[in-house]
């Protein structure tokens, strides 16, 4: 009786989370639908975030947010063995089931319990390494997210599996909510960098809450039989890619920490934070919708073609005019959102801002290497960059944190041109038609990016921040579209995309 109950379970299980055949039958209106509530969701953590900088901003100093800095480099870093790859693995395979995911959610929920241990023993060692004491405490109370964090890896993938886009939104928006709420209270009642640690772990547990209440599968015990080898391939292979691409995003913040204080830290961190976010707004929930929707598109190389560069041209066109108008803007942008005792952060802002422009469509490989199962290549891949970037920032150190900006700035573009070629090879895509994609947007961010600071320095209009901020919107917006619909057939491609966003509204 026991055996046909669990037999009914596991059967309902496959059903509901596992099989994905039935999402092929109406792919566009789902890909589209999912599309529309995760970037509105976007929109609402943007407002949120934007707030709550602004807010903690003139609430906390440099410093606090440089001991956070320090201290999140560690624990960033052994953080990535918490997920392993495996819920990646659990999105991108064609078929699983529930002896699989089981196996797999026991295995990432006792890799964070030995993460935590290990977060604790090596609390000691943080302090002693950047000289600040502050840190072992820091570092000790963070450690409790690892827990949490590997509680919900698989359910998480699998409402991600299920195009469940709509109860992924609600429950980020909410862990953010209860994240920024924590921290606004705790920063006004003078709990100093104690309100960004205490952000963090509400932030986890609010979302580990949600996601089990979300998803109703729960786990069996895990089984030796159950086939994960290819699983684990892949997820190791992805999570050795990003031990090498971690390692090389924050040695900067090392090495600034290290050798030039906290307060170098702080303002390099809150400069590359501010680059990175309108892009994360952008990027991150096209993300959630565009792998899924490739790896179901693997075995069909010409809808996998049109969809791929489709997405590519959405991303780019919505990034680069936002990271082209921050560049022309910097200083009335770092003024407004953090005020004056932030604008030493300005050149350093300007510097990363060649990296941010790459960054718009930095998703494009991953894209390739998961969805088509190559994680093995994105790994050898990650290795080379990782070298190239040791390389940058050991030179740029020695000019301080403005010197770290402009070499890891200045260098992605370099690399840009090598590295899609490797990605491209043996899959249906080609170099050519992403550099056509990618032209269009380029040309009229840079362009429009190019005569906004002409304008300015015409100085014709003298205003408050604010509304010099908002005329340089207006502006640049307008630049923008013109230089958009002159490019050959762009009034054409701009209406096809006006469609689709027609499409997403509805």
């Amino acid at each position: 009786m026991a055996k046909s109950t669990q037999h009914k379970l596991s059967n309902l299980n496959t059903e509901e989370f596992f099989s994905t055949q039935y999402l092929k039958n109406d792919l566009k209106r789902r890909s589209v639908r999912g599309g529309a509530i995760t970037i509105a969701a976007q929109a609402i953590k943007f407002i949120l975030r934007m707030g709550s900088t602004v807010v903690l901003a003139r609430l906390l100093s440099p410093e606090d947010y440089g001991l956070i800095g320090m201290a999140t480099v560690i624990i960033g870093f052994v953080q990535l063995f918490k997920d392993l790859g495996l819920s990646a693995a659990t999105v991108q395979k064609a078929e699983i089931n529930h002896q699989q995911v089981s196996t797999l959610f026991w295995i990432n929920l006792a890799v964070s319990c030995v993460i935590t241990l290990v977060v604790v023993a090596l609390a000691p060692m943080v302090a002693w390494f950047y000289d600040e004491p502050l840190l072992r405490g820091i570092t000790l109370a963070l450690a409790i997210t690892f827990v949490f964090g590997g509680l919900t890896v698989q359910h998480q993938a699998l409402l991600q599996r299920q195009m469940r886009f709509t109860n992924l939104a609600k429950i980020e928006i909410v862990s953010m909510l209860v994240g920024v709420m924590t921290a606004i209270v705790s920063a006004w009642y003078g709990l100093g960098y104690w309100a960004l640690v205490l952000m963090q772990i509400a932030t986890t547990i609010t979302n580990a809450l949600g996601v089990w209440i979300a998803c109703s599968w729960r786990p069996g015990l895990p089984r030796k039989d159950s086939a994960i080898q290819s699983m684990l391939a892949f997820g190791g292979n992805l999570t050795g890619f990003r031990l090498v691409n971690y390692f090389s995003r924050n040695l900067d913040n090392m090495l600034i920490g290290r050798y030039w204080g906290s307060q170098q830290l702080g303002l390099y961190a809150k400069a590359y934070q501010l680059v990175l976010l309108p892009i994360q707004q952008i990027n991150s929930p096209v993300n959630k919708v565009a792998l899924p929707v490739l790896s179901s598109l693997k075995s069909e190389p010409e809808k996998y073609r049109r969809y791929y560069y489709k997405a590519i041209l959405l991303i780019t066109t919505l990034g680069m005019p936002v990271v082209g108008f921050m560049f022309a803007s910097a200083e009335k942008v770092i003024l407004l959102t953090l005020g004056q005792q932030w604008i030493d952060a300005v050149p350093i802002f300007r510097f990363l801002m060649p990296a941010a422009f790459m960054g718009t469509f930095n998703v494009a490989g991953g894209w390739v290497f998961q969805s088509l199962g190559r994680t093995d290549r994105q790994f050898r891949m990650g290795l080379v960059l990782t070298a190239v970037d040791v390389t940058v920032f050991l030179i740029g150190i020695h000019w301080g944190a403005i010197g770290v900006a402009a070499a890891y700035g200045l260098s992605r573009p370099i690399i840009w041109i090598p590295r899609m070629i490797y990605c491209y090879q043996g899959t249906p895509l080609r170099f050519i038609e992403l550099a056509k994609t990618l032209s269009r947007p380029m040309f009229a961010s840079i362009g429009a990016s190019a005569l906004l600071i002409i304008i300015d320095r015409l100085d014709l209009v003298q205003t408050n921040n604010l509304l010099n901020l908002l005329l340089d919107c207006l502006l640049y917006g307008l630049f923008y579209i013109a230089l958009w619909i002159i490019l050959p057939n762009g009034k054409i491609i701009l209406l096809d995309m006006w469609q689709t966003f027609k499409q997403i509204k509805k």
